[in-house]
């Protein structure tokens, strides 16, 4: 009776799980992409194939087949499967599994392959409690995670799995996996009478953006809407109201919201405006917050523009202004008129490297006296004691310029800004010059 109730269980799951479901792959021959990963002689493929998986690290965008990999793994090596997400568990399941794990290794000789959907969500102490098993070979672990693993999985548990990197589908990809569930009578839409023209297949394809699940999803709304109208073939009008607007790719806490606007940030850097534009319209249809992008913005106009455009600054400040006084979405025109100007602006880190010098300079040399005569000397005992005394004051000197030193004295000499040749910098290493000029004449004249 209990193994009909489980055979009429898994009957009705398939009949109504979601297409994406139904059509996982059961082995690599039913696997589409990760070519790189799985191909013949490499790491992954040979470990599956010689039953010698160890732990490892599945590291890709949403929809790549890094739950289907785990599946295939225990079916390839015939070990126990036990899948939960992080979301969900905590440290008491943790335990409990490997604790079942380690019942099974010794009564039945078996291994269980542990996997864990969102590792990344595992906190320091829940993923430390994978160590001991891991080491020992009680669970042979597989992790999936969308987030760069340097950051979000602990080093002594990274350091005992090995890690794969699985790629975004390309087209031709996604595109066969859409005609195999299509063609697929037992699992997928075959047998339903419903087809898809070439132009709701590429637009399918292009809006999945290299995610299967999300092309699967995609492909079982419009054939739902296609039996409701009674039509055998999928168009696109009908695929595209059939599908809601996907939302961007954009995690604004991971990873990817740091290779954005890092993309941004070097795109303006290389005075690339179309790029520039590009990733800012990116992160602001991901739901940044535009204050971020701009407050980012403000920094480049003073590290990668400074004085060769004096203008650029002012500029970042104003549009961030008007980021604070109208928002999204009216701001978005002044953000991007921004982006532009930036990224078209001459470019100097003049300031930038003058900067790292002075902070170098403190650290190396202490804190080193003010020279006595640029002291304020607001009390008599101040001024008895020599504080202020031989101060010119510049708009009384001749050219209005005294050519004092201001710097101490063991640093007299140091040069930490050395403007460029480009921009606005032009003339500014002309006005040095200048006052260098009639320092040394000074200074000649005095010591005559």
């Amino acid at each position: 009776m209990a193994d009909l109730f489980e055979k009429n269980l898994r009957e009705y799951y398939r009949a109504n799980a979601p297409l994406a479901e139904r059509m996982r792959p059961c082995s690599l021959d039913e696997y589409f992409g990760q070519g790189e990963a799985l191909k013949k002689g490499g790491f992954l493929r040979t470990s599956l194939e010689g039953d010698r998986l160890p732990s490892v690290i599945l590291w890709g965008p949403p929809g790549t087949g890094k739950t289907s990999l785990a599946y295939i793994a225990a079916k390839m090596t015939g070990k126990n499967f036990v899948g939960f997400s992080a979301v969900t568990s905590g440290v008491k399941d943790v335990r409990a599994i490997i604790a079942q794990a380690r019942e099974l290794l010794k009564t039945e000789g078996r291994g269980t392959i542990l996997f864990i959907d969102e590792i990344h969500r595992f906190n320091k102490i829940q993923q430390d409690a994978f160590l001991h098993c891991v080491e020992d070979g009680t669970i042979t672990l597989i992790g999936a995670t969308t987030e760069n693993p340097s950051f979000e999985v602990n080093p002594p548990l990274l350091s005992r799995c090995q890690v794969v990197v699985l790629h975004a589908l390309n087209g031709d990809e996604i595109g066969a996996i859409l005609d195999n569930a299509l063609l697929d009578a037992e699992r997928g839409l075959g047998g339903q009478g419903i087809s898809v023209n070439d132009e709701g297949r590429d637009f399918l394809i292009s809006v999945s953006h290299g995610d299967a699940r999300t092309a699967l999803n995609f492909l079982e709304l419009a054939a739902i809407k296609a039996r409701v109208e009674k039509r055998t073939e999928m168009d696109l009008p009908l695929i595209e109201s059939a599908i809601a607007k996907r939302a961007i790719l954009y995690d604004k806490s991971g990873e990817e919201h740091f290779n954005i606007i890092s993309a941004l940030h070097k795109s303006m850097r290389g005075s690339d405006p179309q790029a520039a534009l590009y990733w800012l319209g990116r992160m602001i249809e991901g739901g940044e917050d535009p204050l971020y992008i701009v407050r980012r913005m403000v920094r480049f106009a003073s590290e990668d523009i400074g004085n060769a455009d004096p203008q650029a600054l002012p500029l970042a400040i104003a549009t961030m202004q008007t980021v604070k006084f109208v928002g999204l979405p009216e701001c978005d025109n002044a953000m991007a008129q921004l982006a532009a100007y930036l990224a078209t602006a001459p470019k100097s880190n003049s300031i930038y490297t003058a900067f790292k010098s002075v902070r170098s300079e403190v650290h190396r040399s202490g804190p080193l006296p003010v020279p006595l005569h640029i002291r304020n000397a607001p009390t008599k005992l101040m001024k008895d004691i020599g504080y202020g005394k031989g101060y010119v004051y510049d708009h009384d000197a001749e050219d209005g310029f005294s050519g004092q030193r201001f710097l101490p004295d063991e640093i007299a000499d140091k040069v930490f800004y050395s403007p460029g040749e480009v921009g606005f910098e032009r003339e500014i290493a002309k006005r040095i010059a200048y006052w260098r000029r009639i320092a040394e004449r000074k200074r000649q004249t005095d010591s005559e």
